[in-house]
């Protein structure tokens, strides 16, 4: 026992909540290990996930921009059979890039990293198989888990990953197919529906759920659905799948009333399942639950006290920003620290074509929480910057309480959207009042007037309502 070395902190994973785990550990003066069976760190979510389909995201998102703002004067076509690599060349420089910072903020901190797959032995004891075939143990005072997720995959649903893919292997493809079958409508499916849409495949996105990101304020929903099937995409709801074959040439996905859809390749994006097969968990004294879960308390402390979980292991909202935060404060609370403010405001960023963000309460949330709200609407038709960037389908909504002075949230929808989202985050961690978007000047030209014209939306509204008042009852009213 005495040749094992003990640390005060091991974090199992190197993806966004286990590095933030790991920083904040070693930043508290712990002795720390991050265990990672990948070569690199990072995680899914620089090779798999996030990094990789954000690169491939930006270059269909400067092609649709790119017709857009001339009008569709200047006509350029994708070349038949374009490689798939070459419209993504700047990976291996982005996840480089990437790596090399996550890499050096590890060493600068003194965080250990060791090489292999990790498994419980005992609540508090890791054995490792390294790449070399030796087998180490390590024991930690805390433990935080964060090993992510992987697709899940329907038995249905026989992923090759050549013709039927996973959201793993998408980007594997060699070259760009004419069409494209996307099973799921959820934030995976949606972003690769649309980003494969933009670049001229033939997308039908199928799915048991009535309308793609369901999750989401309607409106935005909506919007998002007619701008995908603008780009020529088709979405089809209600819809159950039957069978997914390939004769290896064409993929023929049978739908539960006996339609047919056929296309060249297709992507299965039916959700996401923790990690947590090889693990052992059991032996930590854990166990997952009905979800496949690892459940937690506030703090991200799982049943057995000295064991925290973060990230996608825990389940929603699966972002790598609030993982980050997870796992930030479940160190703090094995340290004993106070985490400070719980970090209420994390806004979601949802990378469509077009993106989509939103923070605080939806219009739903604010009716149920509070009885009623006041809801300001800016188009992009309204700003001079979208008619600029030739964008109109853009759209900010505005949640006010029904008292019409305090923001309660923000939804955005179109070009620009996860950026101008953090202006709404501040105003509503600072407790800002709806009036102090009508009071205050924005640069002109640019989306961010967007925030002007809703509160002037509401402020309208508001004016309308005293001018009527004596009309009416006393009744509180419940604004639409």
């Amino acid at each position: 026992m005495s040749d094992t070395p003990t640390y005060d902190l091991i974090v199992i994973g190197s993806g966004p909540a286990g590095q933030k785990a790991a920083v904040q550990g070693a930043k508290c003066g712990q002795r720390v290990a991050v265990i990672e069976q990948s070569a690199s760190v990072g995680g899914a979510c620089v090779h798999h996930g996030t990094i990789p389909s954000k690169t491939l995201r930006e270059t269909a998102a400067a092609l649709s921009s790119f017709r857009q703002r001339t009008g569709n004067q200047l006509s350029f076509e994708i070349p038949a059979n374009v490689k798939v690599a070459s419209l993504m060349a700047r990976l291996g420089q982005v996840v480089q890039a990437h790596e090399g910072y996550i890499g050096a903020q590890l060493s600068r901190n003194g965080i250990e990293k060791i090489h292999g797959r990790a498994r419980f032995v005992s609540p508090h004891e890791i054995e490792v198989a390294t790449v070399t075939g030796t087998r180490e143990r390590v024991r930690g005072a805390h433990i935080v888990v964060a090993v992510g997720s992987q697709p899940r995959t329907p038995p249905n649903v026989p992923v090759d990953h050549e013709n039927i893919l996973d959201s793993d292997s998408i980007l594997s493809l060699i070259y760009l197919p004419r069409s494209l079958t996307v099973l799921g409508a959820g934030v995976i499916a949606s972003e690769y529906a649309s980003i494969f849409a933009a670049l001229g495949v033939a997308v039908t996105m199928i799915d048991k759920s009535p309308v793609p990101l369901g999750f989401l304020d309607s409106e935005l929903t909506r919007r998002f659905q007619q701008q995908f099937e603008a780009m020529g995409g088709r979405f089809v709801g209600n819809a159950s799948v039957k069978t997914v074959a390939t004769d290896g040439i064409v993929v023929h996905t049978e739908l539960e009333d006996g339609t047919v859809v056929t296309s060249d390749k297709a992507l299965c994006a039916l959700g996401r399942v923790a990690m947590l097969d090889r693990l052992n968990i059991a032996a930590a004294g854990l166990s997952p639950n009905s979800r496949g879960l690892l459940q937690v308390d506030e703090h991200c402390r799982t049943d057995v006290p000295h064991i925290y979980a973060v990230g996608d292991v825990v389940g929603p909202p699966a972002l790598a920003a609030s993982a980050m935060e997870q796992g930030r404060r479940a160190v703090c609370h094995a340290l004993q620290l106070a985490p400070g403010a719980p970090a209420e405001m994390i806004p979601m960023g949802i990378y469509t074509i077009p993106e989509m963000s939103s923070v605080g309460l939806s219009e739903a949330q604010a009716i149920e929480r509070h009885g009623g709200a006041w809801v300001g609407r800016a188009s992009f038709a309204e700003i001079a910057r979208g008619h600029i960037m030739n964008n109109p389908e853009g759209f900010l909504k505005m949640v006010a309480h029904p008292d019409g002075e305090t923001l309660l949230g923000i939804q955005i929808i179109g070009e620009g959207a996860t950026e101008m989202i953090h202006l709404g985050q501040m105003a509503l961690l600072a407790g800002c009042a709806v009036e102090t978007f009508v009071e205050n000047i924005f640069n002109f030209p640019t989306l961010a007037e967007a925030y002007r014209v809703a509160a002037l939306d509401i402020a309208g509204q508001l004016a309308q309502r005293a001018r009527a008042a004596p009309a009416v009852s006393d009744a509180a009213p419940v604004p639409a």
